[in-house]
């Protein structure tokens, strides 16, 4: 009878922790369960879905699961990265997201609009790629590089209008430093997403603007889109003659450029262990190196830490110019 008892009790408490989840050892056994949804947090077409589904195809492959990639733009990558916050942090919902993260991040808490905070909410898991920030302009504008593009906002002889993938968004900070800073007028216009925006630079509707350089190269190199500057510390590799803003005398908008794996905080370490584990893989593989290299980017593959590190530093340094030209999610 005391055993039959004790038999009982166990099976109970065994039931008990599957309804409510407790045996998170379990779980973490068996992970990848299901098909692990990775947002990206803009529409289809550009630098960041592009390298999402670079990686996620590799990891399809060392996890055993599908690896699906899904759009969803809207708010400068808020609206992607709300809905990442919000899930289940068992590794199969992720966020691909880039260096806007930092501005629009910076963006919502100064507004007291926050949903989600970048460094309480996410477990990052890993850097991707490292992609520069290139500022381009319509052939048709009257000037070879930055400093000329300034010179002709300031003639003002033609109203001139600037894109961005959104209020907050890197480029809108870009452009808003710019103007401040060079005491230069330009309307704002924002896109959902860096195609339409590139779309719109070529067609001539927007004098101005600027993404990741995997998404602008083509068009320079077909002569469609006319580089002006990079917000990188450094040259390209791919656009040597091509200057950085430092070099034209705006400090002030230098960015890194990065794209990076995050998971939703409390997801469990070895989760995000063996998430790392096959992006870092997949970076490292020739044809993953040899496509990046194609389109302007550089595969990373980092610890968590490392990528904790480049947003904390980011935020930080754009957190007081967001403020101060209060720069706003919508």
């Amino acid at each position: 009878m005391m055993r039959r008892r004790e038999c009982l009790t166990g099976i109970a408490i065994a039931a008990a922790l599957s309804l409510t989840g407790g045996s998170s050892a379990s779980a973490q056994g068996t992970f990848p369960s299901r098909t692990i949804r990775v947002i990206v947090p803009f529409p289809a077409g550009g630098t960041t879905d592009m390298l999402a589904r670079l990686f996620a195809q590799r990891m399809s492959e060392g996890l055993g699961q599908s690896v699906l990639v899904e759009n969803m733009g809207g708010a400068g990558g808020s609206v992607g990265a709300d809905a990442v916050a919000k899930a289940e942090p068992d590794g199969h919902t992720l966020l691909f997201h880039n260096l806007t993260f930092s501005t629009t991040s910076a963006s919502l808490q100064h507004a007291g609009r926050a949903r989600h905070d970048i460094e309480k909410d996410f477990a990052p898991i890993s850097l991707a790629a490292n992609v520069p920030m290139l500022l381009v302009a319509n052939p048709q504008v009257a000037a070879k590089d930055l400093k000329e593009f300034i010179a002709l906002a300031r003639d003002g002889k033609q109203p001139l209008f600037y894109g961005s993938t959104g209020p907050g968004s890197v480029m809108n900070f870009a452009g808003e430093v710019m103007k401040r800073d060079a005491r230069i007028a330009m309307e704002h216009v924002p896109f959902r997403g860096a195609a339409p925006l590139v779309q719109e630079l070529i067609a001539g509707r927007i004098q101005f603007g600027g993404d990741q350089l995997s998404t602008a190269l083509p068009h320079v190199r077909s002569g469609a889109l006319k580089p002006m500057a990079t917000l990188s510390a450094t040259r390209i590799a791919a656009l040597p003659d091509v200057p950085t803003v430092r070099e034209m005398g705006l400090p002030n908008m230098e960015m890194r450029g990065w794209n990076g794996f995050f998971a939703p905080a409390r997801t469990p370490d070895a989760v995000i262990a063996r998430l790392n584990g096959e992006i870092v893989k997949a970076a490292r593989q020739p044809e993953v190196q040899s496509r990046m290299a194609e389109v302007g980017a550089e595969a990373v593959g980092s610890t968590p830490q490392e990528l904790a590190q480049v947003v904390r530093e980011q935020v930080k340094a754009v957190s007081p110019l967001v403020a101060e030209l209060n720069l706003v999610v919508q």
